[in-house]
């Protein structure tokens, strides 16, 4: 049984620690101008690594290309049960056969419209971030995608639905969808509106945006020439 007095004094030393470890990141930190908001090598690297991103997604066909971050009909790719599971079979195999494909490819176009479009909205959620997680940034090879994640995915995601649906309304995906409805009962039966196609698009649009700079901050962190990479590799060792 742990004394109340020894598990106080346990949890006020472990508190010390971490704001000396937090101090000691601190100094460095502000010398680097890493600190004071997001600025200096952190906001640089965030920039950086979101616009190298952006504009890699932004190539025609790009989300497509590439299966770990392609965008598929909102029931593709989900486990599921009873007429669920049913239903995305049957999807996966219209898609296979060439019958969904039409409009999965346009899904993955729309996203890249959306990326092409979508700089602004990231450099504005990185310059509102402030600096409340020093070790977890400076240590992790993509701390400061994970943070930008965590401190602003909703105001992302708010903020690139507009995009995806003019996106998918430029690339004639709605009327696609509409199309392949009225032919057939399955995207009927599986629920998948326009609002819910959006949805599930921006979704999926920003898990592969997020998946690519958390690439490209490691790749910025391993490279001791490149601006931000070498502020960081200078400040942390790595």
């Amino acid at each position: 049984m742990h004394h109340p007095d020894l598990m106080q004094d346990r949890r006020t030393l472990l508190a010390l620690l971490g704001g000396v470890f937090a101090l000691s990141l601190a100094a460095p930190l502000r010398a680097a101008g890493l600190t004071g908001g997001l600025g200096g090598g952190l906001a640089d690297l965030l920039g950086k690594a979101s616009d190298t991103s952006l504009d890699k997604l932004a190539q025609p066909g790009a989300f497509y290309a590439d299966p770990s971050i392609r965008i598929a009909l909102p029931l593709l790719g989900r486990t599921t049960g009873g007429i669920g599971g049913v239903l995305m079979s049957a999807l996966d195999t219209g898609q296979k056969l060439g019958i969904t494909d039409n409009v999965v490819r346009k899904l993955n176009d729309a996203a890249g419209l959306a990326a092409k479009e979508a700089k602004p909205v990231f450099h504005a959620a990185i310059s509102r971030l402030s600096l409340s997680d020093m070790p977890g940034i400076a240590t992790a090879r993509d701390g400061a995608t994970q943070y930008l994640r965590k401190s602003a995915g909703d105001e992302l995601k708010g903020k690139l639905r507009p995009l995806v649906d003019k996106g998918l309304l430029t690339v004639g995906a709605f009327r696609q969808l509409d199309r392949l409805a009225a032919r057939s009962q399955l995207i009927a039966k599986a629920g998948i509106t326009r609002d819910k196609l959006g949805s599930s698009v921006t979704d999926q649009a920003l898990a592969g945006i997020f998946s690519y700079i958390g690439a490209e901050e490691g790749r910025l962190r391993d490279n001791p020439l490149g601006a931000a990479g070498g502020v960081l590799k200078g400040l942390l060792g790595n």
